[in-house]
């Protein structure tokens, strides 16, 4: 019995169900369930080939009993039990389930109507050519070799896969919490969009799809549509829709229904019989007979149509109540690396391509040391035949080999390998041909070594290499297609439809949303009444406005942190007065939730690494987070950020490393601060976010979050001038403008909720470090709050929103320029107890031919493309009643 003292150990069992549950799905997932991206195998697939190559079982070998490969395999290099290694090595050789059958088989191998395998003991096999070229040069160190599961030999970790197995012959596989299902292809297809990248590395999805537009099964059959299919390889993630082949025949003055391929992993016999129970049922009722007449050829069912019936639409009922018609789901989940992962297409086929280029690498240091090893004793014997005679004299001088073997190292310098090469010379080796092959071979091992060391050396020979390789094997076992694409409504792309235009979006406070053109809104003076934009009941009100391309994406962003979609074309367009559709039809925003910030994106801005989403929080919080993390949509909605119980999201906008933020806040404040990975470091989109700013006075609140792209020039700003107004006469406004125009820098407007706005220099705010209290933004009269701090130019042209839903649009050069901390002066005359809610931005921009289009101010005029610049936040306070302004006629 031990001395040694027990003592008990306090362990969380969580922590070690965690551990323990996390090595052993890791094991599954990584060993046994999904492919390997390079050679697109299992394990247990792959021990088998390479079982079946050392035993020399070639496509030039008789078959031998699967029996026999099973135990070697089981016995040597996969120990999971016979079983599982005899249905694998079974679909290798199957024709109906892989695109290019690895392996040959003899005898009972299952059926495409679900039939399984004989036994073992009773089916023979052997490797297919096909199969032979994922093994070729893998003695020549092409792969890392690694222990078996016994230690007691080793097995490679790869093969060296002459072409992508992965995409050609597909996979299934169920791990523990994860899948994957990739479907076969055609081998020539697949090696031309192998090509197609490696000549151009940036090819784009659709690009690739020239080459290999959809998968090809064995069986045959019909894809329906590809708009899926292009999200699969996109993504790694979709669908393919898969019909099965059937013409419509007439004999004997009836209709009758031939099927000749069905859709893949779809058997005949269990659709006869779903049939039969449709007829039974009285659900179909054109059919007089039905009957399977396939044979080891192919598919044939025939399908007896009524007298009086019509066959379309029979076959239109079998396509919608049976499997002749069925969706395949498909997840691209390949080990890379030791990692599962889910990759797209042109991932894949990269994947694939860095494997091939280290093989040819490899091969090339090896063969080059093998030549540079062969070219070292071709030497040596050449020297040892120039000096025949002294040669053959020393070696029958000494008494035994060793002696020989001094004797010559001494005389010639050989080495010790040249030595033991010139003792092992046959005597038929002295004849004149035999020298003269010497010389021969030792040309040729020169012009070779050169040929590897510049193969080594330089990427683009190596890549020539792979590409030729590729080509090789598509001459020889390429074949035409089988399956049929087809498309269908899902292929339409309705934007291409839809004609790029510039349009408003009016959101009310109660959630209805509507589009109208630009043009709908005419220009009017600054002091003007507006026009009704949007008709709302008593107790809503116009809560945001914004304009849009109808091509973009509208982000919006929920009060806690959520963020939802729509594309602008699929936002019901509505007339002027028209209150809208209610959101929550269009897109699924949790109960509780409100839409806060609103903003719209290009499409071909995920592209860009520099983009980032920046987002500002009520209590002052911002955070910005990569763009492209926003880039897989869905409908259900994705987390932007976390938001705290007592905050709210404000405010979101897309930003530039390089530009500048400005926040400002309800009581008048306004912080400046650059937008860098110094000041605010990219989050993952679940993150809350750092300090953006802090508050100098109580109650206040941020309520607008604006983007500086141009750039500013600073002036100095003392906090003395925090509650001085600077507000500059009339007469210098024209001054100002010139100052502008030399260079002075972009221009903010600050409008309040009370009908009262400025223009401000951004230079004229202070640059701080993030988090700092800022400076005043504008004086406010009591019981007004600021609403909105927009980016503007000279140019500009505003549209204001009220509570009452009423519009006005004026331009931006009516609006007087006045200090930072001035109190600006009224842009617009409100009703009693009215107050504004919104404020968008118009800009000019160029139209599709190229010319720079003007507002126009008149409705009926040509519609004026305009573009979104700022989203406008709600400010709940009371506001005094209006001043007596400057009237303008109501439209």
């Amino acid at each position: 019995m031990s001395d040694t003292p027990l003592r008990d150990i306090s362990v969380n069992i969580e922590e070690i169900m965690h551990t323990a549950y996390l090595q052993y799905s890791l094991s599954v997932n990584v060993g046994r369930a999904i492919p390997d991206v390079r050679d697109g195998l299992k394990p247990v697939n792959r021990r088998i080939l390479y079982a079946m190559n050392r035993m020399g079982i070639t496509s030039s070998h008789a078959t031998v009993k699967c029996a026999k490969v099973v135990g070697e395999v089981m016995g040597n290099y996969h120990p999971h039990g016979d079983s599982a290694i005899y249905e694998a090595l079974v679909r290798l050789g199957q024709k109906f389930s892989l695109r290019a059958p690895l392996i040959h088989g003899k005898g009972n191998f299952g059926t495409d109507d679900g039939d399984p395998a004989a036994a073992a003991r009773y089916t023979e096999c052997r490797l297919e050519r096909l199969a032979e070229e994922m093994l070729q040069d893998i003695k020549e160190d092409t792969v890392d070799m690694v222990p078996t599961f016994d230690e007691s030999d080793v097995e490679p970790s790869v093969l060296p896969a002459k072409f992508p197995q992965l995409l050609v012959n597909g996979t299934t596989g169920i791990g523990v919490g994860m899948a994957t299902n990739i479907p076969t292809h055609n081998l020539g297809e697949v090696i031309d969009a192998t090509i197609a990248l490696l000549d151009n590395p940036e090819s784009s999805i659709d690009q690739l799809m020239e080459y290999l537009p959809a998968p090809d099964f064995p069986g045959g059959a019909i894809i329906r549509g590809r708009y899926t299919l292009r999200q699969f390889y996109q993504t790694g993630r979709g669908s393919v829709r898969l019909r099965a082949k059937a013409d419509i025949i007439e004999k004997d003055g009836k209709e009758q229904i031939i099927i000749s391929e069905m859709p893949y992993g779809v058997y005949r016999g269990e659709q006869i019989s779903r049939i039969d129970q449709l007829i039974n049922d009285k659900k179909i009722t054109g059919i007089s007979d039905i009957r399977d007449e396939s044979s080891g050829d192919g598919v044939r069912i025939v399908v007896d149509i009524k007298k009086g019936a019509m066959a379309q639409v029979v076959l239109n009922q079998l396509y919608t109540m049976t499997a002749f018609e069925t969706t395949i789901g498909c997840t691209m989940l390949v080990v890379d690396h030791n990692r599962p992962r889910i990759m797209n297409l042109a991932q894949v086929l990269q994947a694939y391509i860095d494997h091939r280029l280290e093989v040819i690498l490899r091969r090339s240091i090896f063969r080059l040391k093998t030549a540079e090893a062969r070219m070292h004793i071709v030497s040596g014997l050449i020297k040892a035949v120039e000096n025949l005679d002294e040669v053959v004299s020393i070696i029958r001088e000494s008494a035994n080999r060793p002696e020989a073997h001094a004797r010559l190292c001494e005389r010639f310098g050989f080495s010790e390998i040249q030595a033991n090469a010139i003792l092992d010379m046959r005597l038929h080796q002295l004849t004149g041909l035999a020298i003269e092959n010497l010389q021969n071979e030792f040309n040729e091992l020169l012009e070779r070594i050169a040929y590897l060391k510049g193969l080594i050396a330089d990427h683009a020979k190596r890549v020539a290499v792979v590409k030729e390789e590729l080509l090789e094997i598509k001459e020889k076992y390429a074949s035409p297609r089988r399956t049929e694409i087809t498309f269908d409504d899902s292929d339409l792309n309705i934007a291409d439809l839809i004609p790029r235009h510039s349009c408003v979006i009016t959101v009310s406070d109660t959630g209805y949303i509507k589009r109208v053109p630009a043009d709908t809104y005419r220009t009017q003076h600054r002091g003007g009444k507006g026009i009704i934009g949007m008709g709302t009941k008593e107790e809503d009100h116009v809560a945001h406005l914004f304009n849009a391309d109808s091509h973009d994406i509208i982000f919006f962003f929920t009060d806690r942190g959520f963020m939802y979609w729509l594309n602008v074309y699929e936002i019901p367009e509505g007339v002027r007065t028209g209150k809208g559709k209610a959101i929550i039809n269009l897109i699924k925003v949790e109960e509780g939730e409100k839409l806060c910030a609103m903003l719209t994106v290009s499409r071909e801005d995920f592209e860009d690494p520099d983009k980032y989403i920046v987002m500002a929080s009520r209590r002052g919080f911002i955070k910005k987070t990569e763009l492209a993390l926003f880039k897989n949509l869905r409908r259900v909605g994705l987390r932007a950020l976390v938001i705290e119980e007592d905050d709210d999201l404000i405010g979101a906008a897309v930003a530039s490393n390089g530009d500048e933020l400005l926040l400002s806040t309800k009581l008048g404040m306004a912080c400046r601060f650059d937008q860098n990975d110094e000041q605010i470091r990219p989050m993952g989109r679940t993150a809350r976010g750092v300090t953006g700013m802090r508050f100098k006075l109580e109650g206040d609140e941020v309520v607008s979050l604006e983007v500086i792209s141009e750039p500013t020039y600073d002036e100095a700003v003392s906090d003395e001038d925090a509650d001085v107004e600077v507000s500059v006469p009339e007469a210098e406004e024209e001054d100002a403008a010139g100052a502008d125009a030399a260079g002075i820098g972009p221009e903010v407007l600050v409008v309040t909720d009370g009908g009262m706005g400025k223009r401000s220099f951004v230079s004229a705010y202070r640059k701080t470090n993030r988090g700092a209290r800022g400076v005043v933004n504008i004086r406010l009269r009591e019981g007004e709050t600021v609403l909105s701090v927009i980016q503007i130019t000279g140019d500009d042209e505003l549209l204001i929103t009220t509570e009452r839903g009423q519009i006005s649009r004026i331009p931006v050069s009516e609006i007087r320029r006045v200090g930072r901390a001035s109190l600006g002066v009224k842009i617009m005359n409100l009703n009693q107890n009215d107050r504004i809610t919104g404020v968008a931005k118009l800009v000019k921009v160029e139209t599709e031919d190229g010319n720079s289009s003007e507002t126009t101010a008149d409705a009926e005029a040509q519609e004026t493309p305009i573009v979104p610049e700022i989203i406008s936040t709600d400010a709940p306070a009371e506001t005094p009643e209006n001043e007596n302004g400057g009237d303008s006629p109501e439209a």
